[in-house]
Order: C-alpha cells, then sequence, then structure tokens
C-alpha cells in the first residue's frame, strides 16, 4: 500500500500531466492567434464554478492575499508565458521555464527557512539540461525581450509558489483555488481585450470543447491538485513536479501528432524523470551520536 506521501506526490503531479496537454488542446482544438483568450477563458469560469462550488468568500487580509497569488500564479504567469512563448521557440521558453524549481528552491531557503542542500542544486541543474535536450533545438533563435519575459514567469510563478505556502489558507482548498483562478482571470481579462482584441465572432464545436477542456481539467482540477500538493509538500518538491509538463507535450506530440522523437530527446525525457524521482526521495537526517557519560569525581 503507497504510504501518504507517495500517493500524495502521485496525485500532484497530475496537475502538470494535465497542463502538458495544453499545447496539443491549443494547436488542435483553439483559434489560432489568442493564447491570452485562452489563458483568461481557462481562469476566470473556473475559479467561478469553484467559487460557486464552495460558496467561499475571502475575509479579512485573504481579499489582498487571495488578489497577489492570483497575479502571481495565474495572471502575471500567464501574461509573460505567452509573451515569451509568442518571442521564443518553445523549446527556449520552455528551458528557461525549467528554472523554476531552482528559484523556488531559493526562495524557499530565505522566506521558509529550508535548507538549500548541494542535492538540490545539482538535481535543478540536471532537470534544465534534460527540458533542453528534451524541446530545444540547434537552430533556436533568442530574442532579449522573449528570454526576459519567459524568465519573469519563472520568477513570479516561483514566488507565488512560495507564498502560497507560506501564508496558510483556514478556507477549503477549493475556496482558496477559486479565488486565485478568479483574481488571475480578472487581470489577464483586460491584457488580453488590449493584446488580442475582442471576442471571436463566434466559435466552433472544436473551440468550445478545447477550452472547456482547459477550464475544467486545465484548471479546476490541475490548480486544485498543485494547491493541494502545496499544503502537504515542500514548494521545492512540488515545483520538480512541474518538469513533468514538457515530457507529457513531447510525448503527445510523438503518439499523437507524429512527431519525430530523436536519441536526444529520449536521453533528456529520461534525466528529467530521474530529476523527478531524485528531488522527491526524502533527505537523510544527519545521525547524533549520543554523548558518552562522564564518571563523576568521588
Amino acid at each position: 500500500m503507497l504510504s501518504n506521501r507517495v500517493s500524495l506526490i502521485l496525485t500532484t503531479a497530475i496537475a502538470p500531466a494535465l497542463w502538458g496537454t495544453t499545447y496539443l488542446v491549443t494547436t488542435e482544438l483553439l483559434p489560432p492567434q489568442r493564447p491570452l483568450l485562452a489563458a483568461f477563458i481557462r481562469a476566470l469560469p473556473a475559479g467561478l464554478l469553484l467559487v460557486a462550488l464552495t460558496r467561499r468568500l475571502p475575509q479579512g487580509v485573504w481579499w489582498w492575499r487571495a488578489f497577489v497569488l492570483g497575479a502571481l500564479n495565474i495572471g502575471a504567469f500567464n501574461a509573460l508565458l505567452f509573451i515569451g512563448a509568442y518571442r521564443l521557440p518553445g523549446g527556449v521558453a520552455a528551458t528557461v521555464g525549467a528554472l523554476q524549481p531552482l528559484l523556488v528552491a531559493l526562495l524557499s531557503a530565505g522566506l521558509l527557512s529550508e535548507r538549500l542542500t548541494l542535492r538540490t542544486i545539482l538535481t535543478a541543474f540536471a532537470g534544465v539540461a534534460g527540458v533542453s535536450l528534451l524541446v530545444l533545438r540547434a537552430d533556436a533563435r533568442l530574442d532579449t525581450w522573449g528570454v526576459i519575459a519567459a524568465l519573469g514567469g519563472a520568477v513570479v510563478m516561483a514566488t507565488g509558489v512560495v507564498l502560497s505556502k507560506r501564508w496558510a489558507s483556514p478556507a477549503p482548498l477549493l475556496a482558496t483555488t477559486g479565488w486565485q483562478l478568479v483574481a488571475g482571470g480578472l487581470l489577464l481579462l483586460p491584457v488580453a481585450w488590449i493584446v488580442e482584441g475582442a471576442l471571436p465572432a463566434s466559435f466552433t464545436f472544436a473551440n468550445l470543447a478545447g477550452y472547456s477542456y482547459l477550464t475544467i481539467f486545465g484548471s479546476a482540477v490541475a490548480y486544485a491538485l498543485w494547491f493541494r500538493g502545496l499544503r502537504g509538500l515542500s514548494p521545492t518538491n512540488v515545483t520538480f513536479l512541474g518538469l513533468l509538463s514538457p515530457v507529457v507535450a513531447t510525448t503527445l506530440g510523438w503518439l499523437v501528432l507524429d512527431q519525430r522523437l530523436t536519441p536526444l530527446q529520449i536521453v533528456g525525457g529520461v534525466i528529467v524523470l530521474a530529476a523527478l524521482i531524485v528531488a522527491q526521495l526524502k533527505k537523510s537526517k544527519p545521525t547524533t551520536t549520543a554523548p558518552v557519560p562522564v564518571p563523576e569525581r568521588v
């Protein structure tokens, strides 16, 4: 029988696995060139749904805390993520995003007094190397503003993850998740309107199916599992699981879209999975030797 910790890790890993399906759903079902619209639709309706189900609103300091967390984890992160994705090849954006575990480890050491170990640092760099082998192409071009946006997305998400752990909410998990999704969705609305314009005149059945999937599974379910994991695990452990997203995205591209998978990509995927496993191993506690009693002098 699986231990509670292993079960929590496995259920939390479902969240980045679901996020890894976003690329396939976006390319195959959603209108082209509307990424911010997709981010808004997947956030606000999902948040309203969770708030309606829990019938719980923030109280006291949680009005501004929910706004801050929603901005970091949902609104600002998605906006910067899509700016980076527009200006950079997907492999470059994913590789920059893979720095999140290292950033979370550093922030956790400062804000949560968690011990920063050499193993964590080396595992984080191994994760970045694995993701780069998995998704990075030799002819990938760099764009200064794109790299800044992608790095900014990693920083705000890392900050949001650590603050989510630091600010333990007394409300039910689904309610707290709903507050953040609503706040993030409301912040994305004017950005999507300014950058991409008004809503399309009509949506196809495929569009509606894609948006429904992203709203229910890509947001409501995924974020609830993600924040549930943050309540029971360290932020560093949880963020390492995020490296699963490019693995799932690449695997689906191979299985569904008939994309070619090179030996280097396979090596990269193995490195990422190894980094995920190593990161979840419990740190051994230093053994202490009992003091030898000194005989009293007579």
